[in-house]
């Protein structure tokens, strides 16, 4: 029980699990000041591409009240206060002032596709259209010698300004030799070294750049691993998932052109606004769960009723995303909402660890909480006292850090 409470204290109380969804209004009002500042650069550059975000707005017969409302809830999602809601609508126009360099490495394209999505024009799409995307070997026209000139052009154009998206991951195995690229076979991981040299920021995007993925799975005959596990000397974020949502890649670009820094991260480089919290936090089926309600077999009546999932294997409570807030296919629906337990693919090793019909219970893995090895109901009630000690802890920092703010005021 000690060691449960401790791992419990230890998950609530590190610093990089830490979501600070409010810093004090000096903190505020400094970077209001900073965003100000970035946005008037941007405004004096000149846009890479000719699109101009105001007019596909109105083609797509979307009016200035609807896009203030979508900057809104976009401002809420960055983890920012109301204020910076001009600002976020500001920086949505000027995405275009952010050049794109998109390579494809060792993957299954997913996240290029959710990138697609064919099924707008929302305003998050139509902004991922805005973007600059200088090269995208999958997307482009372009082949052969064509495409490594245009590679190169982008490179030498945007020296030091461009983002960096890498989907896929890094096959390491016969010295890179499972993964070449172009007449020179070059290996995919000089080419991320390469590609990666220049660039003002890295985006690892899905479980495959992020933490490798599938292709990393045992036995690993490739030797996958993630963009982290190679590149050093970069500010890098990670946005796991299989595939990434889109909403979060619109929010880490946002962010960028808003500020000209990467978003806080946590220990896995995720950004906090989108991996801050557990699935389960947020989940749709959480009351049954803490009813002691599950699906106990596929089309029972608690199947019917949309009971928990974690009997047939659900891992939100040990999954760290936002996709039970922003789902996906424009947040229509979501895996948990169609009955199919969360496979825990924003997390790393998720294949070999998560993706299996069967509850941690029956695993014998211990979960970032430890302690689940026993049996679901123990589990659940570890769960309910992990959140009561958790809220504890929290109340208890933040009355701590309250005293001291309160105690420097007088000082």
């Amino acid at each position: 029980m000690s060691d449960r409470v401790e791992a419990v204290k230890k998950l609530f109380t590190s610093k990089s699990s830490r979501v600070e969804t409010n810093k004090g209004e000096s903190y505020y009002q400094d970077l209001f000041e900073k965003c100000e500042a970035r946005l008037n650069e941007m405004r004096a550059l000149a846009p890479a591409n000719k699109l101009d975000f105001s007019d596909l707005l109105e083609e797509n017969g979307i009016d200035r009240r609807e896009f203030m409302k979508w900057a809104s809830a976009t401002t809420a999602m960055l983890m920012l206060p109301p204020m910076f809601t001009p600002l976020v609508a500001d920086a949505a126009v000027m995405m275009n002032r952010a050049p794109v360099i998109w390579l494809e490495l060792q993957d299954c394209a997913g996240n290029s596709e959710a990138l697609l999505r064919a099924d707008g024009p929302k305003i998050d799409e139509i902004v991922l259209d805005i973007i600059s995307l200088e090269f995208h070997e999958t997307l482009q026209a372009a082949a052969g010698h064509q495409a490594e000139k245009q590679l190169d052009e982008a490179m030498e154009h945007f020296k030091g300004k461009y983002l960096l998206f890498v989907e896929g991951a890094i096959p390491m195995g016969m010295d890179g030799q499972y993964g070449t690229i172009g007449i020179k076979a070059e290996t995919f991981h000089d080419h991320l070294v390469r590609c990666a040299e220049n660039a003002a920021a890295v985006i690892a995007v899905g479980s495959c750049a992020t933490f490798g993925g599938i292709p990393a799975a045992a036995p690993n005959p490739t030797g996958a691993v993630g963009v982290m596990d190679v590149i050093k000397n970069k500010p890098l974020i990670n946005i796991p998932a299989c595939p990434a949502n889109p909403a979060n890649m619109v929010g880490v670009i946002l962010h960028y052109v808003l500020t000209g820094q990467v978003p806080e991260l946590d220990s896995l480089l995720r950004p906090k606004f989108a991996f801050g919290y557990r699935i389960h936090d947020n989940c749709e089926r959480r009351a049954h769960f803490d009813a002691g309600e599950y699906v106990e077999e596929w089309g029972d009546k608690g199947a019917q009723n949309n009971f928990c999932l974690y009997k047939m294997g659900c891992k939100g409570p040990m999954t760290f995303n936002n996709c039970s807030i922003v789902r996906y296919n424009e947040a229509v629906n979501w895996p948990i909402g169609v009955g199919r337990g969360c496979i825990g693919c924003s997390e790393p090793d998720f294949w070999d660890k998560y993706a299996y019909e069967r509850p941690m219970a029956d695993a014998k893995i211990k979960a970032p909480t430890g302690g689940v090895e026993k049996s679901v109901d123990e589990f659940g009630l570890g769960m309910l006292t992990a959140a009561g000690i958790g809220i504890a802890i929290h109340a208890a920092a933040s009355a701590v850090a309250g005293k001291r703010e309160e105690g420097e005021s007088h000082e």
